[in-house]
């Protein structure tokens, strides 16, 4: 045990370069206009009419107004998903500022692990590409898509908290000298999450998302109430990190309360852009970010001590 424990752990503080905004912002920049130009050019073609509909294309579960023939056969359905894509954006950037940067190790597994925040990003991109082609589309594909990548996000942050309890396999006797590089567990979480993701997508019509997707918020909250109750009296946690956490609960019941409100066509007219199920869009993905940053401002390490995470021997 470190003298270290009895302190209040401090987030680690980088340093953020004007690339790390301009990465993110820029490419959302070039996005937006590549989809109006995209969209403008096809108005009116209905570029959907070979795929199979959705059932929502006939008898939708949002308010959102539905323009057949458009590419975005609802708007603000669709293009609130970009908000996903930022926050995966987010996390590509902060992966590759972590792998660029020098700063003491052992003390944050997320910062440590920049492949994890390359994973987190990815499946938030994931997440908003899959769902704004469903909501573009009302295509039966999309849905299935849509569906799939909903769970890719919190499966990455089920990850990181497995991660940041057993950042290495244990010294099998066949491994015992093995180097740390070789018993990281990262890759095997990574390589789980993909194949989970996929499993998810592959059989989502023999599953409901109803039962499915609490499953995973609940694993997620699971975790979060462990990780708030510190293994040692003298260990105190940084303050901002729970409150990223409760920002991510706050802001998830106020998405679901939205997205129920928008399935009972009672919180705006079809025409408007303020639709219940675009705020669950945006809402979950502050939901996302929050989490992350969460993650990232635990200066405890894992729930071992340092010296575990980087043994000397």
């Amino acid at each position: 045990m470190t003298s270290t424990d009895s302190k209040t752990y401090q987030p680690q503080k980088l340093k953020l370069s004007l690339w790390f905004h301009a990465f993110p912002l820029g490419s959302l920049l070039v996005i937006i206009a590549l989809l109006a130009w995209i969209s403008e050019y096809y108005q009116n073609q209905n570029v959907w009419s070979d795929w199979v509909a959705s059932h929502d294309l006939s008898n939708s579960n949002y308010s959102e107004r539905i323009h057949p023939k458009d590419l975005f056969r609802t708007q603000s359905n669709t293009w609130s998903n970009l908000a996903y894509v930022l926050v995966g954006l987010y996390g590509l950037a902060f992966g590759w500022n972590d792998l660029r940067s020098t700063h003491p190790s052992g003390r944050n597994y997320l910062i440590d692990t920049p492949a994890i925040s390359f994973l987190f990003g990815a499946a938030c991109i994931y997440l908003g590409i899959s769902s704004g082609l469903f909501h573009a589309s009302l295509t039966r594909w999309g849905q299935q898509l849509d569906v799939g990548s909903m769970y890719a996000p919190l499966l990455a942050c089920i990850a990181i908290n497995i991660g940041r309890h057993f950042p290495l396999l244990p010294k099998w006797p066949i491994a015992w000298n093995s180097p740390q590089s070789l018993r990281a567990t990262w890759p095997w979480l990574a390589i789980g999450v993909v194949a989970t993701s996929y499993l998810l997508y592959h059989y989502k019509w023999s599953m409901s998302s109803a039962q499915v997707l609490p499953l995973h918020i609940v694993v997620v909250a699971g975790f979060a109430i462990v990780d708030c109750i510190p293994l040692q009296r003298t260990v105190r946690y940084p303050w901002n990190r729970t409150g990223w956490f409760v920002l991510a609960l706050a802001s998830l019941i106020v998405a679901v309360l939205c997205r129920q409100l928008d399935v009972a066509k009672q919180f705006s007219s079809p025409e408007s852009w303020f639709q219940g199920h675009a705020i669950w869009h945006l809402l979950t993905s502050v939901s996302l970010a929050s989490l992350y940053l969460a993650y990232r401002c635990d200066n405890s390490g894992t729930r071992t001590t340092p010296d575990k995470l980087n043994p000397t021997s």
